[in-house]
């Protein structure tokens, strides 16, 4: 039956496709085979009795694997990299006793997790690249758009819807340079050995190191990577793993953060995100309009950031040059932190696609405050006036109280500004004039503009555009 078993939400709702497929079997075992034919290259150019029909052989059946052959030899041997080998050797009988020739397990199953990772952080590039574009001009639609802003959730100084989305934008542009600084810096592991000192492959070369070193170079360059760790255990460090959901789960906080303040400006009935023409809010309150999407980004960042601690449980246990209680939790942790950073911005990207903003709202809640806002410029125009600043200080303390208080404990509007007109100490202050909301943003949207241009101007220039990543969310 279809669904008799557990199916990871990750894939059957979440991530994207292509994220899924990268992570897939198919992948996972047709990168091993193609490793397995770089080596024979590698170790055919460098002198070994290698054919090239054996080549011809291995490389035509890099994608054909019998995953049920596979299955039945590792219930057998209890080793997949073994029960892969015999099923590798089954297609192609020629090459049978080359397969594999000075390798460990490790030259199969940590190179190829490295050829993934490499991918899989370009996949989040791209859609990191797509999210803090599509912000981007979102920010100079709403540059001068003033808002109240909120710092320990209490309304203070104004800023522009715009100015806030740079926030947003600025967490990203950050994660994108870890990312960047990943890819840079990732290596393969290339043809280290069984406990990473080369002997197997000193043997096969008949002692001669340098061959072993050419080797090496080969094999990494043909993996597409510039260099490999200069050293390894059995494995590549594990510290690399953590590094690497280190700044996935950056992502995740920086989405979080993103999506939480959504939440709240739903709330506020300010912003929304979008909403389906047939969509449902509540099961039961037909009036709703949840922003459940913002709530899923919170609620999968969650889960990413979490994933964080077992890589670094993980580097910190492996024992001397290797232990194998990292493979099954890698096995979890590493495919899912990228599908769910993936689902994560997915499911940004379709947000910010389709917010929606409610200017006359915004406007009306930053008016209830913007009489307490305004008592400074008040007071410095009643002192440029004539009076004294002291006196003045005093007189607005007290009518802001009694504002404050017909506003809390009244449920009344706030007359702040009505009271002061009133009190003849402020009779020459112009009243209109220290209401014009775009006063109180500061630079705003000049730094919305500054922003874009020194920051996001050369991140557009860098990637160009991102191509089609959006995907239908199928919930």
């Amino acid at each position: 039956m279809a669904n008799e078993y557990y199916e990871n939400p990750l894939i059957a709702r979440y991530a994207s496709r292509s994220m899924a497929r990268l992570w897939s079997d198919q992948r996972k075992f047709s990168t091993w085979r193609q490793l397995w034919v770089w080596l024979a290259q590698s170790e055919q150019e460098l002198g070994l009795s290698i054919t090239d029909q054996q080549l011809a052989e291995l490389e035509s059946h890099i994608e054909t694997i019998d995953f049920a052959t596979a299955a039945d030899y590792e219930r057998r041997l209890r080793h997949d990299v073994m029960a892969h080998v015999h099923t590798y050797a089954d297609d192609c009988p020629t090459a049978r006793g080359i397969i594999h020739w000075g390798a460990t397990s490790c030259f199969v199953t940590d190179n190829t997790d490295l050829l993934l990772l490499r991918e899989a952080l370009q996949q989040i590039r791209a859609r990191l690249v797509s999210v803090i574009d599509t912000l981007a001009g979102f920010a100079v639609a709403q540059r001068d758009v003033a808002c109240l802003a909120y710092t320990h959730l209490q309304p203070a100084q104004p800023t522009t819807v715009g100015k806030r989305a740079c926030l947003w934008i600025q967490d990203l542009v950050s994660d994108l340079a870890d990312v960047e600084f990943r890819l840079d810096h990732l290596k393969a592991r290339s043809t280290k050995g069984t406990t990473g000192t080369q002997a197997s492959f000193l043997e096969l070369f008949d002692g001669d190191h340098d061959k072993v070193r050419q080797l090496e170079r080969r094999v990494a360059e043909r993996m597409g990577f510039a260099d490999s760790y200069p050293v390894t255990g059995q494995t590549y460090s594990r510290k690399v793993d953590t590094q690497i959901l280190d700044l996935l789960s950056g992502i995740a906080q920086s989405a979080h953060k993103a999506a939480s303040d959504l939440r709240l400006l739903a709330n506020r009935k300010e912003m929304e995100e979008p909403f389906g023409k047939d969509q449902i809010g509540s099961s039961a309150m037909a009036y709703k309009r949840n922003p459940m999407r913002s709530e899923r980004i919170c609620s999968l960042a969650r889960y990413a950031m979490s994933l964080q601690s077992s890589a670094a449980n993980t580097v910190a246990t492996q024992w001397m040059e290797r232990t194998l209680d990292d493979s099954a939790n890698r096995r979890l942790v590493l495919p899912q932190a990228f599908l769910a950073v993936d689902a994560i911005l997915l499911i940004y990207q379709n947000v910010t696609n389709g917010l929606v903003v409610y200017p006359r709202v915004i406007e009306r809640n930053l008016r209830e405050e913007l009489p307490f806002m305004a008592t400074e410029n008040i007071l410095m125009a009643a002192v440029a006036a004539g009076g004294d600043r002291q006196e003045l200080h005093e007189r607005i303390r007290q009518h802001s109280q009694a504002a404050s208080q017909r506003v809390k404990g009244e449920g009344q509007a706030n007359d702040l500004l009505d009271r002061l007109a009133a009190d003849e100490a402020f009779a020459d202050v112009d009243f209109a004039a220290t209401l014009n909301v775009l006063d109180y943003v500061g630079r705003a949207p000049q730094q919305v503009d500054d922003f874009l241009a020194e920051v996001i101007d050369p991140i557009r220039a860098k990637y160009g555009p991102t191509g089609e990543l959006n995907e239908d969310l199928r919930v």
